[in-house]
């Protein structure tokens, strides 16, 4: 490579690293008093505020504050060293009361963080500090449209509310209107903090454990569509691949992001119509597209009195599978399976001919189910662990089902991203969003068919189960080795809990290996911690390569 195009690439890479600080303008004035009005009446005459929201209620609720370091705290057991680090999880957490309707899926986003070095402890948790957050900060209370409020001619109004609050620059849109409540990836340097809707928010843990937003990464300005909240890094190149799915033609967009950092050219997947693709999957050669019929319906919303998202069980499921580095989708293959929709994957690989997929399938979800008024008992989405299988020479596609539910968030030992792996951990779920347990699948073991409720035996190699009124949330695999060349299980899981007998919080720690009873640790933690979505480790090194 020569000077000049040396330099180049370095002022690229570096273009790529910078991070952008939301500055939004929004305004307060007689456009905004008014559109107030206007919102309030038609509140008061379409939405029942008599009944109470199940998602703001109970451990759902959320913390009115923020909690600087808080250290030195009590730890029963011990803290092995390969748990240096932070480990962190986010989740919806609405500062300001909704004006109406209010979904899971809804909440700003807060970090709860443990910081372990040496066996001691620190817990904090801060707000991610996004562009929406700022505005509703100088309003001093909640401005813009909630997914809760998605539903029938009502959600239309709400609609209309906010775009003419933009239209009146009452609210800036410039930086984004994501929450960035839903998930967490660390690469080139950065911890992310992401949901499906916006771009990411770069995070830097200081070294007690503190929390800062630095803002929001557009790539230079490369990044002109949504992120996913599931990228995915390839532990042997140190690739980021990810996507972003819109309601505008061609609904998806692919992207590759070098271990430099650097975004490379947009490639756009086409699929029929607008739906919620949640996740996706990589292998060594293959990024895989989930075409899944939880469909955008905002015509049926207005007219059925419906969700905005609407599952709809005549279509088939398509797996679309790309080679990683293609330029543009004319050699992607399109595959079909059984209706049914995904919410998380595990892992995927490479075996001969076929590209192997295991993920959490569900059939008919319902995601109005997590939104809106208080219920006694939510059901399950009765999400179960499958194999898929794609047959890349002659097209055939199968699948084989390896559990029966309620299981989701699954996680591996990420070493093993896009290769073959054994073992896979997932939650087991009680009213869709409480987790019971933590249950361990040996993938080189058959299921047992003849059990009717998840339980040891067949694949099933260990459970730990929280105990009576104990409810935990993601569990995340921390190796005792970094790399492949130990053994893929040794090493530990370790989740937020919640004991809603006493109303306080832990983290606990499992032995991955045994699954024993017996914690490695637990850590008591100051405050309560609400439930929430995703969780992830950043070890000693990455927390020593933060690129600020």
């Amino acid at each position: 490579m020569g000077e000049a195009a040396a330099a180049t690439a370095v002022e690229d890479i570096q273009k790529g690293t910078a991070v952008v600080v939301p500055a939004p303008r929004p305004s307060k004035g007689v456009a905004s008093w008014a559109v107030d009005l206007l919102e309030r009446l038609v509140v008061r005459l379409g939405h029942d505020k008599a009944k109470s929201l199940h998602w703001l209620s109970g451990n759902f609720a959320p913390v009115r504050d923020e909690t600087p370091p808080a250290a030195g705290l009590p730890v029963r057991g011990h803290l092995p060293e390969c748990l240096n680090g932070e480990f962190v999880r986010v989740g919806p957490n609405p500062k300001f009361v909704p004006v109406a309707g209010y979904h899971w899926f809804d909440g700003d986003g807060m970090i709860h963080a443990l910081r372990i070095k040496d066996g001691k402890a620190t817990y904090v948790s801060r707000y991610v500090k996004t562009s929406r957050l700022k505005q509703e900060e100088y309003f001093g209370g909640a401005k813009f449209m909630k997914i809760g409020d998605l539903k029938g001619f009502f959600g239309l109004f709400m609609v209309q509310m906010q775009e003419l609050r933009k239209k009146l620059k009452v609210l800036d849109a410039t930086y984004g209107i994501g929450t960035a409540n839903t998930a967490f990836i660390y690469h080139h340097g950065k911890l992310m903090a992401l949901s499906e809707a916006d771009k990411p928010y770069v995070v830097k843990v200081l070294e007690d454990g503190d929390l800062q937003t630095l803002g929001l990464l557009d790539y230079d300005k490369r990044l002109k569509h949504s992120f996913t909240a599931h990228p995915k890094v390839d532990p042997f190149t140190d690739e980021m691949f990810t996507f972003g799915y819109s309601h505008e033609p061609p609904y998806c967009t692919y992207r590759v992001i070098t271990k430099d950092g650097v975004m490379l050219d947009p490639v756009p997947i086409t699929i029929p119509e607008s739906v919620m693709m949640h996740d996706f999957a990589i292998t060594e050669n293959y990024s895989i597209f989930m075409d899944l019929p939880l469909m955008f319906r905002p015509k049926e919303m207005v007219k059925n009195g419906e969700f905005i998202y609407k599952f709809d069980p005549t279509k088939k499921a398509r797996f679309g599978i790309l080679q990683r580095y293609e330029k543009d989708e004319k050699s992607i293959r399109w595959f079909e399976l059984p209706n049914c929709f995904i919410f998380h994957n595990a892992n995927a690989w490479e075996e001969g001919d076929e590209v192997v997929l295991i993920t959490c399938r569900v059939e008919n979800p319902d995601l109005d189910k997590v939104n809106g008024q208080q219920n006694e008992k939510l059901e399950n989405f009765g999400n179960e662990l499958y194999e898929m299988r794609f047959n890349m020479k002659t097209g055939a596609a199968s699948q084989k089902q390896l559990s029966v539910s309620a299981v989701d968030f699954p996680r591996i030992n990420e070493s093993y991203t896009g290769r073959k792996q054994r073992y896979v951990y997932c939650t087991i779920l009680d009213s869709i969003a409480k987790v019971t347990s933590v249950i361990k699948f040996d993938l080189h073991a058959e299921p047992d068919s003849s059990k009717k409720q998840l339980e040891v035996g067949g694949n099933v190699s260990g459970i730990y189960d929280l105990g009576p009124g104990r409810f935990g949330s993601e569990a995340v695999f921390i190796p005792k080795v970094p790399g492949v060349t130990g053994e893929e299980d040794d090493g530990y899981l370790i989740l937020f809990v919640h004991d809603e007998n006493t109303g306080n919080s832990e983290v606990n720690v499992i032995d991955a290996k045994t699954m024993s009873a017996d914690l490695v640790a637990v850590v008591e933690l100051p405050n309560r911690v609400p439930y929430g979505f995703h969780a992830f480790f950043v070890n000693e090194e990455q927390l020593g390569l933060q690129d600020v």
